[in-house]
């Protein structure tokens, strides 16, 4: 089941932030780290009503955060349409819950929201080295559209969109 994120949600949330950052490290994706994201993004998400929880009987199992805040980075990009898009931000999937096709179900509730909103156009980003999410966002029938600095991380961040 997918639903809104509550507070009560945040700790189950940071543990998962915690294994993947120690996960990402393993692989010299440094993306995530102590600095960011933090749990005071997660509260902001939350209250803003943008962080949704993929549930697996009562346990928090993926979660994703979508709103139509695009980074101004973004700004230089050549992308598909200048229409209105949502943008998928944080989004992982707890280490006890991969493999059974969460992050794809994440994706796919992302296309599903925006079409309840009346939005045809998706957009997201990755760090270049970020390989998972790069492969789940092709996979899902993302393009790359280009790459941009973010974060003031050494490595690029591809870009990806999808006009549903």
């Amino acid at each position: 089941m997918i639903r809104k994120a509550n507070m009560n949600d945040l700790e189950s949330i940071m543990k998962i932030i915690k294994s993947t950052v120690k996960e990402m490290k393993t692989y010299n994706n440094t993306q995530w780290d102590e600095n960011y994201p933090l749990e005071k993004d997660f509260v902001s998400d939350i209250k803003k009503q943008d962080l949704y929880i993929y549930e697996v009987d009562g346990e928090v199992a993926g979660f994703i955060c979508l709103n139509y805040e695009e980074p101004e980075e973004y700004l230089g990009l050549n992308w598909s349409s200048n229409k209105k898009a949502m943008v998928i931000h944080r989004m992982a999937v707890n280490p006890n819950f991969r493999k059974k096709g969460i992050a794809s179900k994440l994706v796919d509730f992302a296309e599903k929201l925006a079409r309840e909103n009346n939005v045809l156009y998706l957009k997201s980003d990755t760090y270049s080295i970020n390989s998972k999410m790069n492969l789940l966002l092709t996979k899902c029938g993302f393009i790359k559209i280009g790459e941009m600095s973010f974060l003031g991380k050494e490595k690029s961040f591809y870009c990806y969109d999808k006009i549903l």
